[in-house]
């Protein structure tokens, strides 16, 4: 792993941190001992402190959700979701939720995407560690990394392609401007949609363009 990457995550990126360097963290109770147990988080889209990383921590329930900032030096390993698309099978008979399910079917819908794209969410996070957190009843989170523009056409195609499958989805879309809803995107006779940015929401009409600070609005 290249320091470039350590520095640099993307959000949605999961990273493994040095669990010995978290005993002193201003946080809830739960967090130390639930990264002692699995000590992995996902990069926040917020604005971090030189040499930090704004980083999410999950923990038993959905009620301990935590956001906070962590040294880069911590962080041990990076995966990213797309990299996740190459060992979602899992070689322990894991049973087969909705979520994996979809999963499957949707890698054989976007064959011809050419974008990175990946799971995220409660799927993300359980490829990557290891440990069972999908249910029955999860959605499947999914992020594309479009570099470079998504016509309106190839995201209604995108999208017609997963709405007919089982389990709810949330399709983000990240440019390395901001990110935004395949489903909004594709589905907006306006042109506005919501951007979100790392300082913030903003309304606009093109996302791989700077953002405008008149249309800018509370998160």
């Amino acid at each position: 792993m290249q320091l470039s990457e350590i520095d640099n995550p993307d959000v949605h990126d999961l990273l493994q941190i040095d669990p010995s360097s978290v005993s002193n963290i201003a946080a809830p109770f739960w967090v130390e001992q639930a990264l002692r147990s699995c000590p992995w988080v996902v990069v926040r889209r917020a604005k971090a402190p030189e040499g930090q990383i704004a980083v999410g921590v999950r923990g038993a329930t959905r009620s301990e959700r935590w956001g906070g900032f962590f040294k880069t030096c911590i962080v041990r390993k990076i995966v990213r979701p797309e990299e996740l698309l190459n060992f979602w099978r899992s070689p322990d008979p894991v049973p087969q939720t909705p979520a994996r399910k979809t999963l499957q079917n949707l890698i054989k819908s976007w064959h011809e995407l050419t974008c990175p794209w990946g799971p995220i969410g409660s799927l993300g996070f359980e490829l990557a560690t290891g440990r069972r957190v999908t249910t029955e009843l999860s959605d499947l989170d999914i992020v594309i990394r479009a570099p470079v523009r998504i016509s309106a056409e190839q995201a209604r195609f995108l999208w017609e392609c997963a709405i007919d499958l089982q389990t709810k989805l949330d399709i983000r879309v990240e440019t390395p401007e901001c990110g935004f809803s395949l489903q909004e995107y594709a589905s907006n006779s306006s042109g506005r949609i919501l951007l979100r940015y790392p300082d913030g929401l903003s309304l606009g009409d093109d996302p791989w363009s700077q953002r405008s600070p008149k249309l800018a609005i509370a998160s």
